[in-house]
């Protein structure tokens, strides 16, 4: 137990002192492996949530460690007023990667939306766009701060947290003639999730990719895809954009991309790269030599060939697992980014909470459905003890 205190201490701690913003189960995980993790009684539990998609490399992997543990020992950081190999050789390594532009380093994924916002805005009124608008879809999540809140349709309540910002559209995920007829001379952006994370694993279909890509060159917008979830490797592809033939102008990046510590980016390519000038945008902490140098070894782990490769495989191993489970309907995703709908009458919290009971941490995002985000890292066997205690959790 952590500082002898138990999960029932624990739970009064939260229940006095934490705002109420969770609903948290009754386990306290103190330490982590790889794939598995441990709680403070000591049970062993096959994780396959990942942190909510931010340790792809696994826990506690032995490069992101080592590069911690090595830079927190020579330099925590000053200011983003000076020069900084760790932040300056991760804004390279990220622009090599992908857009092949200039990054912009923030701590989450959220900063990172707000920014590809001003971005967007910016971009528009030097095209002489008055009152720019920015094109969402229909259960995109971009994050809880207000500009972000205002791309996220499903928690964008007026009644709860309005005013917010104006400028928002929002058109279905499936239809590309929405998205080409909610376009026009004042759209400023395209941006949306290429993989639907939060709504419960939702691949948005090619013809809308593509339309939106013809929207923004017909406009004169920007396309932006946010990876904070689908990037570092999580479909199969390094950015899951390289995985769909069509190239954005802007990506967001974030949860993984910092290897267990809070990195965010956003990344830009030719078209958007000079937006932001001196004092246009900036972050304290943002690409503070210990965070950069972690997410220096997560890509490094996260880049390999080999891995990706193994995580198309093992996507395929477990999707194809899933579909023969009795009581799972719909199986979808790509790589180990995996989604799940029950049949009707099961209830996904439940199966979600005999799982935890079981040894396996996983996800529900919302009522029938099941969300899987493994670490990369996993293995077969992995995969195969997974499905035998989702099959015995679904029968209840």
């Amino acid at each position: 137990m952590t500082e002898g205190l138990s999960v029932d201490e624990l739970r009064e701690l939260d229940a006095r002192y934490a705002m109420r913003t969770y609903l948290r189960a009754g386990v306290e995980f103190v330490r982590g492996e790889g794939a598995r993790l441990w709680d403070s009684s000591g049970k062993e539990y096959l994780d396959f949530f990942a942190g909510l998609s931010v340790h792809n490399a696994g826990h506690c992997h032995p490069r992101i460690v080592e590069a911690i543990q090595r830079q927190a020992a020579t330099f925590a950081g000053s200011s983003n007023l000076f020069l900084s190999a760790p932040a300056l050789r991760l804004s390279r390594r990220l622009s090599e990667s992908s857009l092949g532009g200039r990054v912009f380093l923030a701590n989450t994924g959220t900063e990172a939306s707000e920014g590809a916002i001003k971005i967007a805005r910016k971009h528009a009124h030097r095209r002489g766009v008055e009152t720019p608008e920015i094109i969402s879809l229909d259960s995109d999540f971009h994050g809880r701060t207000l500009g972000a809140l205002a791309a996220t349709p499903k928690l964008a309540d007026e009644e709860r947290f309005g005013p917010l910002p104006r400028g928002f559209r929002y058109v279905p995920r499936d239809d590309a003639e929405a998205l080409r007829a909610a376009a026009s001379e004042n759209t400023a952006a395209v941006f949306f999730e290429l993989i639907q994370g939060e709504a419960g694993v939702w691949p948005i279909p090619a013809e809308v990719i593509e339309a939106a890509r013809q929207v923004c060159d017909e406009t004169g917008a920007l396309l932006i895809f946010d990876e904070v979830q689908t990037g570092m490797g999580r479909t199969g592809t390094l950015w899951a954009y390289q995985g769909v033939g069509v190239e954005p102008d802007v990506i967001t990046a974030a949860k993984a991309l910092g290897g267990g510590l809070p990195v965010g980016a956003i990344i830009a390519g030719e078209r958007a790269s000079d937006v932001l000038e001196p004092g246009d945008h900036g972050s304290t902490f943002a690409g503070g030599p210990i965070q950069a140098s972690a997410a220096l070894a997560a890509l490094d782990v996260l880049s390999d060939e080999a891995l990706l490769a193994s995580v198309r495989e093992l996507g395929e191993r477990l999707m194809g697992g899933l579909r023969e489970i009795d009581g799972i309907v719909d199986v979808r995703g790509r790589g180990l980014m995996v989604g799940v709908s029950l049949a009707e009458g099961i209830d996904a919290a439940a199966v979600r909470d005999r799982c935890l009971e079981a040894g396996l941490v996983l996800n529900c995002p919302g009522p029938g459905m099941l969300r899987l985000l493994p670490p990369l890292i996993i293995e077969a066997a992995d995969v195969d003890r997974a499905l035998e205690i989702i099959a015995a959790s679904v029968r209840g």
